[in-house]
């Protein structure tokens, strides 16, 4: 039998070329979407197949829908084939001797291995470094990764880097499905880079004239008639998938071209729009037993599989059937215990190897069967393989599952995800429950948090669930969501669960106290959250120890309403119970939630506390509420001011949440991370950064605040006012009572800063006001650093004085004797504020000069750069010569950060004063470069802002502006405004 050759390739010449294009012009990243059956690994071949000749790499992985944990799993995949390819080993980096461990294959071909690590984040740096070192030595090389959307964490963040800074020779194809996903799978990372090429490549369904050709192609006739072809294309809704499907389940059949119409009727009888299962059938009838058996056992596997196991799930239709699950179904004699044996094992289930393979042949030459790398078969897609086993008889699908449960629990380390699965399908409740347990178990033990929550959601999900396994399964899903990012579903599943009444009351209790912290934390929603934690503590009277980890959550005082005297109260409750109990695991969460309570109230005793953290404990649970100590220990350090011990909390944070796979506290981490960047003055390419890791937050959008503030002040600094009001709101001010006090309270000032550039004076004053109280009400005023300076402006400018001096007396009662270097900082700036409204310009310009000196110690420059500010104000009124200088200094203090409608602003008083100051040159050069100006101006364009839009962010007429737009055209060669792009 001749194998089926491949259908061609039918509506995608431009998808085709443009894939080409970037493949040949490295280094590349190559996004290839669209939904199931719509050809996205035909194109990727096709493109592969018309690469020109030469010396390239080709490099094959494929994510699956059934994973085990093995992160990195796809990309080590498609580096076992380059032996052949690579240097000798002392010519290669020497950091890729860390892959010996994870390509045995390669491991005579690569350097020694080197030093392990004690940091579980820097191995895991170098493994990346050392992959990428790899790809460079062997380029020219295409790494093309197939179904990115079933990618693990631990790859996804592994092709983000390699995307983020690829080898020169590399280019990076990946296939996915966008069906459901919020963002884009990589995030806006494979964007970053400007000397790369990036392109999404998006498939559609063919329209009726694409499924004409391709069916014509097929069948080899040009005779198609017109009402066959929209039957066809309505049938199959123009995926390519399903039109060969269709039509090679309908050639065999077809009548001659005399009878045109009989075609319409043939499609007809192939039945309704998904007849894919019906298209399978026809195919699948014309195979001989021993292939069909074949191609049954790679349906119910669902992975790819090698022939033996593929043999051994086909089953010998000599041997005995039993169709139930149990001990007397996995000791049938068609199996054996040596069923993935070697050939020549003698094991009695491989008695019919020879059929076996003979059959899986044959399958394979039908085209029914697709050789996959390593040795493996399978579908060419998983549509196929759906409509196959949904025509497997329910006794024949048990019966198989019960054959591959056997051969996969003989492997040496066998699937427990899979062996879960086929427990499922075969109706062994017990050893579903079993295999899926410890499934979640070692996915946890891993660090990989959301395969354990995906399992355990999936089998809760199940209505065949007995009701003996629910209240374990539910409290071991809380436990594990408690730790990780993913809370979407989890929250569906533990309010349900919770609604029901076969949990006891102390499980209850327990379930409801995670699901409040899950809200509060993973979902940012306090206002749901709080509640279920207070209902939870009702339920926990008989569990003080667990009562004590509820009270520990509510005393954090960066949530909620109530004053930091109740906060104080909670905390003294919990340390009161957990005193008595013998718990190392809550004793560290109590004093975590402690030293974050310390920290954050600047307390002067906050650091002893912390020493108190262990960090050492041989428990990974304990470590893992030591690393989300740290982490919040980092966040509260950031908004007091103390950047050197929040990057030290951070390091120890980052290497415990790693090694004890705390997911939730990670990504705090690193958004915090975000607002300590801005903060600290780090703002080059800051932007891209907050939004690239929020793109990761589509879940969990209200806890990624930090991000959204940092989002809305770059914004502010650059004039972008409708952005900044929009991010602001995400940050905390659609809903400040339930959001994070810290956060709110930061955004809430930056809100007023922008009423007061805008001139809306009466507006400033009353978000003022507003942000005021509530600070006021929780009683943490060191909380106050981004608000209470610019609150006093506003009240001032209000004509509200006293209420000004009040605050500024009551903000520096409430800091007094506190650890929080940028409160201190902030009071100076304040009372320079207050001093400039009256007739004090010039303590005004000493309580300014002593705060840029306190802002530039801690370090805060875009802080300091506004005291500069303020003092050179005051020195002008005063008629100080000394006010150009500092205000030239900050002017290009504003400018090195890109704050350039600040920039502007001390220039515009420059220029009205006399003092000719240039603008800073840019990196760039030639004729056609813009100038600084230039591209502030194209920036605002490219925002869509008119010319008098433009004009008041940058301080210029509009006639300059306009001026400036037209030299923008003319540089950059386009001929409208809306050609302009904003300037890398």
């Amino acid at each position: 039998m001749s194998i089926v050759p491949p259908p061609p390739l039918v509506g995608r010449a431009t998808e085709l070329r443009a894939l080409i294009d970037a493949v040949t012009r490295p280094p590349a990243v190559v996004l290839v979407e669209g939904e199931a059956g719509i050809g996205k690994t035909r194109l990727v071949r096709a493109a592969l197949d018309r690469l020109p000749s030469g010396d390239r790499a080709v490099l094959l992985g494929y994510c699956h829908q059934i994973r085990e944990p093995f992160p990195y799993g796809p990309v080590f995949e498609a580096l076992r084939d380059i032996r052949g390819r690579l240097p000798a080993a002392h010519r290669l980096n020497p950091v890729t001797g860390a892959l010996r461990a994870h390509l045995p294959e390669l491991a005579g071909a690569l350097p020694p291995s080197p030093q392990p690590l004690d940091d579980p984040r820097a191995e895991r740096h170098r493994v990346f470094r050392a992959i990428r070192a790899l790809l460079a030595a062997v380029g020219p090389a295409v790494l093309v990764v197939e179904d990115l959307h079933w990618a693990d964490d631990g790859t996804l963040d592994l092709l983000r880097f390699l995307t983020g800074q690829p080898p020169q020779g590399l280019a990076v194809v990946a296939t996915c499905r966008r069906d459901g996903v919020a963002g884009p799978p990589l995030g806006r990372a494979y964007r970053h880079q400007p000397d790369t090429a990036n392109v999404v490549v998006r498939l559609a369904p063919l329209d009726a004239s694409g499924v004409a050709s391709l069916a014509g192609a097929l069948l080899e006739r040009s005779d198609l008639s017109p009402g066959f072809v929209a039957r066809l294309h309505e049938r199959t809704a123009g995926i390519p998938f399903v039109v060969e499907e269709l039509v090679r389940s309908l050639s065999a059949s077809l009548p001659g071209a005399d009878d045109p119409d009989a075609l319409d009727r043939a499609v007809d009888r192939a039945g309704v729009p998904l007849l894919l299962r019906e298209a399978m059938a026809e195919r699948m009838a014309g195979l001989s037993p021993e292939a069909a058996r074949a191609v049954r056992a790679a349906a119910v596997l669902r992975l790819p599989a090698g022939e033996q196991l593929i043999t051994v799930v086909g089953g010998d239709p000599a041997a005995p059937s039993h169709a139930g699950p149990g001990p007397a179904g996995l000791g049938s004699a068609g199996l054996g215990s040596a069923g993935l044996g070697s050939a020549g094992s003698g094991a009695a289930g491989l008695g019919s190897a020879g059929l076996g393979s003979a059959g899986l042949a044959e399958a394979l030459r039908a085209g029914v069967l697709h050789e996959h790398p390593g040795g493996r078969y399978g579908f060419r897609h998983a549509l196929a393989q759906q409509a196959v086993y949904a025509a497997i008889p329910g006794p024949e699908r048990r019966s198989a599952h019960v054959r591959a449960m056997a051969a996969l629990a003989t492997t040496e380390a066998p699937p427990l995800v899979q062996l879960a699965f086929h427990a499922r399908q075969a109706g062994d409740t017990d050893c579903w429950v079993r295999h899926g347990t410890s499934a979640a178990q070692q996915a946890a033990a891993l660090g990989d948090t959301a395969l354990a929550v995906e399992v355990v959601e999936g089998m809760l999900d199940d209505p065949d669930l007995p009701a003996r396994d629910r209240g374990p399964l539910v409290l071991m899903l809380s436990r594990f969501a408690a730790t990780g990012l993913s809370h979407q579903r989890v929250v569906r599943l533990l309010r349900q669960v919770l609604r029901g009444d076969f949990l006891s009351r102390d499980v209850r209790g327990e379930v409801r106290l995670n699901l409040g912290v899950v809200l509060s934390n993973q979902a940012g929603d306090a206002a749901a959250g709080r509640p279920e934690i207070m209902a939870a503590l009702a339920e926990l009277n008989d569990r003080p120890t667990l009562a004590a980890r509820g009270w520990a959550s509510m005393a954090m005082p960066e949530w909620g309403a109530e004053s930091l005297a109740e906060h104080a109260e909670w905390m003294a409750r919990a340390e009161a119970l957990v005193a008595t109990a013998d718990n190392p695991e809550l004793s560290a969460a109590v004093l975590a939630n402690r030293a974050s309570f310390e920290m954050t109230t600047g307390s002067p005793g906050a650091f002893d506390v912390a020493a108190r953290l262990p960090a050492e404990d041989p428990r990974a649970g304990v470590r893992r509420e030591v690393a989300r100590a740290y982490c919040n220990l980092h966040d509260s350090a950031t908004t007091v001011g103390l950047y050197a011990a929040a990057e030290r909390f951070a390091r120890e944070g980052r290497r415990l949440a790693l090694e004890t796979g705390a997911q939730y506290p990670a990504f705090l981490l690193d958004a915090s991370a975000i607002r300590r960047e801005w903060l600290t003055g780090r703002w080059d390419g800051l932007r891209d950064r907050a939004a690239s890791l929020g793109e990761s937050a589509t879940e969990t959008p209200l806890i990624a605040v930090d991000l959204w503030l940092v989002l809305g002040l770059l914004a502010l600094a650059t004039g972008e006012w409708e952005e900044a009001v929009r991010q602001f709101h995400r940050a905390g001010l659609d809903a400040p009572e339930a959001r994070n006090a810290p956060v709110v309270t930061a955004a809430a000032g930056g809100l007023v800063d922008l009423h007061l550039a805008r001139g809306a004076v009466d507006e400033a004053a009353a978000e003022a006001e507003r942000a005021v109280a509530r600070l006021r009400r929780k009683g943490v005023w060191v909380w106050g650093a981004s608000l209470v300076p610019s609150a006093v402006v506003a009240f001032a400018r209000a004509g509200r004085m006293g209420t000004a001096a009040e605050l500024v007396d009551e903000y520096a009662a409430g800091i007094a004797g506190r650890v929080a270097p940028a409160a201190h900082a902030a009071l100076d700036a304040a009372r320079g504020a207050l001093a400039a409204a009256g007739p004090g310009l010039a303590d005004a310009a000493a309580f300014f000069a002593r705060a840029r000196e306190a802002y530039a110690a801690l370090p805060q420059p875009y802080a300091a750069a506004r005291s500069a500010e303020g003092e050179a104000r005051s020195r002008l009124a005063l008629g100080d010569g000394a006010a150009a200088v500092v205000y030239r200094e900050a002017a290009e203090s504003y400018g090195r950060l890109g704050a350039t409608h600040d920039a502007a602003r001390c220039r515009r008083v420059l220029r009205d004063i006399g003092v000719d100051v240039p603008l800073p040159r840019g990196g760039r050069r030639g004729a056609g470069a813009l100038s600084q100006r230039e591209r502030e101006v194209a920036r605002l364009v490219a925002l869509g802002r008119t010319n008098r839009e433009i004009a008041d962010v940058l301080f210029l007429s509009t006639r300059t502006v306009e001026t400036h737009v037209a030299t923008v055209l003319r540089k950059l060669g386009v001929r409208s405004r809306t050609q302009i792009a904003p300037p890398a």
